[in-house]
């Protein structure tokens, strides 16, 4: 992933092995390039390393403003860590133990966790209330709080975290994902061409509409279809929300601006049937494809 946070809902079942300060087995690994590995954070002091690296993305790039306690600790850190499953990308071949080898997370919340302990992070934003009413037979699980230091932004470090995604999902009977996608900045009409781009050609459909809260609703319809260049939208659009269109994600109707993490935020929705069988192809219908 890149800078942007990215909350995307994916739909399972059951807690993974719940990290409460016993080390899990090394088979926990989902997949393996090079020195890169993806596994789930194995207890609080990985979960309280993978805060690290958000309040270093987050805060100190991103500029986000975040409650003074957690500044005063440097950590990126909210209620809804105590429920999620954190995902890891470690670079195993820096010295230390593996809190110090963290270079990328996610955060991962499932339906089934989610409706015992709160909702879902986005809810906030957006009314994905509505979207699962309507389809009570199906799991959904959100994914959020994606980031990736700087130096390790690369093709490698996507690629695992998305193997840790669909390796997860598969474990948990995932049917659909969703999430917020951020652009840079709380002025939505600087990105007005990405938007209406997003607006015009990638909105939900049927049975898969969603739309920003009406109180924090701002319009993604900001240019005519006409005027938009297919090519430079493309380009203008953040390389993470560009990632999920190519696997067949539709938007959510309407922007949210987040004034703390300084963000303007669609909601991404990706079915599982959706996804394009080229990327199924790649990582394998099992998740095999970086496996161990």
């Amino acid at each position: 992933m890149t800078v942007e946070p990215l909350d995307l809902v994916i739909v399972a079942d059951q807690p993974q092995t719940r990290v409460r300060g016993v080390n899990a087995p090394a088979s926990d690994v989902l997949g393996r390039i090079g020195n890169l590995e993806t596994r789930l954070a194995r207890n609080a002091s990985e979960i309280d390393a993978a805060q690290a690296v958000r309040y270093k993305v987050f805060v100190e790039e991103m500029k986000a403003q975040i409650p003074q306690d957690a500044e005063r600790r440097k950590r990126d850190a909210d209620a809804w860590d105590l429920v999620c499953d954190h995902l890891l990308v470690l670079d195993t071949a820096i010295e230390g133990d593996p809190e110090d080898q963290i270079v990328g997370t996610y955060r991962l919340l499932r339906q089934d966790v989610a409706a015992r302990t709160g909702g879902f992070y986005s809810a906030s934003e957006f009314s994905v209330g509505c979207l699962l009413e309507r389809h009570p037979e199906k799991k959904f699980m959100e994914l959020g709080r994606s980031c990736v230091l700087p130096q390790y932004r690369t093709k490698r470090t996507v690629e695992l975290l998305w193997q840790g995604n669909w390796a997860y999902a598969l474990k948990y009977g995932v049917d659909a994902m969703f999430g917020c996608g951020s652009f840079p900045g709380v002025v939505p009409e600087e990105h007005a061409l990405a938007l209406s781009f997003l607006h015009h050609n990638m909105a939900v459909r049927e049975e898969w509409d969603v739309s920003a809260l009406p109180d924090l609703f701002r319009t993604m319809d900001l240019m005519p279809a006409e005027a938009i260049n297919m090519r430079k939208a493309l380009a203008a659009l953040p390389p993470l929300i560009k990632g999920y269109m190519r696997l067949g994600a539709m938007v959510g109707k309407g922007a949210v601006v987040d004034h703390s993490f300084r963000t303007t935020d669609v909601l991404i929705v990706l079915p599982i049937t959706h996804i394009s069988g080229r990327y199924l192809n790649y990582y394998g219908s099992d998740a095999g494809r970086f496996s161990i």
